[in-house]
C-alpha cells in the first residue's frame, strides 16, 4: 500500500545506514535489533510508537555507555565512538517524550468511550460478548462535535446528493467496513 502510494519502500538492513531517524510501529518483538543500530549513522534517532519497549532490542545496548541528554534523550555510545540517541528508552515516545497526548486528543477517545457505553446501556441486548469497532454513526458523531474546535465546517448534502452516493443525509458517510 505505501509502495502504490509513492512512498519508498526498503527493509530495515537496506536503510540501517541511510536514514536518520527511525521509528518503530509495528506492535512486533525486536523490530529494529542491535544489528541494525550498530550499522546506523552517527547520531541517528531511534524510537518507538508502536507497543511496549520490545520493538527496540534495548537490553542489547546495556552493554555500552549511556549518556543521559536531557530526560528521555540518552546517547548510546558504540565502542568505535559512534552514539545514537535512543528517545524515551524504547518506550512509547509520545508518552515517554512528550506530556501525553494533547487534551483535544484525549476529548476525541473520551467522547468515543462516552458514546459507546450510551449505546451498550441503550442497545446492550443487541450486542455478545465480545470486541466491537464503535459504530460508524457514532464515529462521525465524535468528529462533528469536535469540528468547531479545529475551525472546520462541513457543507451538508442535499437529498439528491445523498442518494446519488447511497448514504443517509447526516450518515455516517462511509460503510461500517471503512477505516478512517
Amino acid at each position: 500500500q505505501a509502495s502504490m502510494e509513492g512512498y519508498r519502500v526498503v527493509t530495515l538492513e537496506d536503510a540501517a545506514e541511510e536514514a536518520d531517524i527511525f521509528v518503530t510501529a509495528t506492535g512486533n518483538y525486536h523490530v529494529i535489533t542491535h544489528d541494525h543500530m550498530a550499522r546506523m549513522k552517527h547520531q541517528a534517532i531511534v524510537c518507538n510508537i508502536g507497543h511496549f519497549d520490545n520493538e527496540i532490542d534495548v537490553a542489547s545496548l546495556k552493554q555500552y555507555e549511556w549518556e543521559n541528554i536531557k530526560p528521555q534523550v540518552d546517547h548510546i555510545i558504540f565502542p568505535d565512538g559512534k552514539r545514537i540517541i535512543l528517545l524515551a528508552e524504547g518506550r512509547l515516545v509520545n508518552l515517554g517524550c512528550a506530556t501525553g497526548h494533547p487534551s483535544f486528543v484525549m476529548s476525541n477517545s473520551f467522547t468515543n468511550q462516552v458514546l459507546a457505553q450510551i449505546e451498550l446501556w441503550n442497545n446492550g441486548e443487541q450486542y455478545e460478548n465480545q470486541v466491537y469497532v464503535l459504530p460508524k454513526h457514532l464515529d462521525e458523531k465524535v468528529a462533528r462535535l469536535h469540528l468547531d474546535r479545529i475551525g472546520a465546517h462541513l457543507t451538508d448534502l442535499t437529498q439528491e446528493q445523498a442518494d446519488y452516493i447511497g448514504v443517509q443525509v447526516d450518515g455516517p458517510y462511509k460503510p461500517e467496513h471503512y477505516r478512517y
